[in-house]
């Protein structure tokens, strides 16, 4: 059974950083795609990051400022967000795509990161 729980959100000041966590039980990394998706107010459900080279992602504004890593260790996915922004701010989740006989989603409940001064 794939369970995802996320962390580490809160508030930031624009320009800071800050890493999100999601622990995993049930997920193989080898062959689960990992990504982070966010959700602000209002508006639908964007990727940000992702392990699979085939993802596009099409929100710019996050290039070369979120990263995502894994940690096989801890059974871990981590998103790295740096400088920061207001328009940063929503409800970020954890999502996992099982391999290709079984391409199930599954899906944290999500941390919420505000960014304000």
């Amino acid at each position: 059974q794939v369970q995802l729980v996320e962390s580490g959100g809160g508030l930031v000041q624009p320009g800071g950083s800050l890493r999100l966590s999601c622990a995993t039980s049930g997920v193989t990394f080898s062959q689960y795609v990992m990504r982070w998706y966010r959700q602000a107010p209002g508006k639908e459900r964007e990727l940000v990051a992702t392990t699979s080279r085939a993802d596009n992602i099409i929100t710019y504004s996050v290039k070369g400022r979120f990263f995502i890593s894994l940690d096989n260790g801890k059974n871990t996915v981590y998103l790295q967000m740096n400088s920061l922004k207001p328009e940063d701010t929503a409800v970020y989740y954890c999502n996992a795509r099982g391999p290709s006989w079984s391409p199930m989603d599954y899906w944290g409940k999500g941390t919420l990161v505000t960014v304000s001064s």
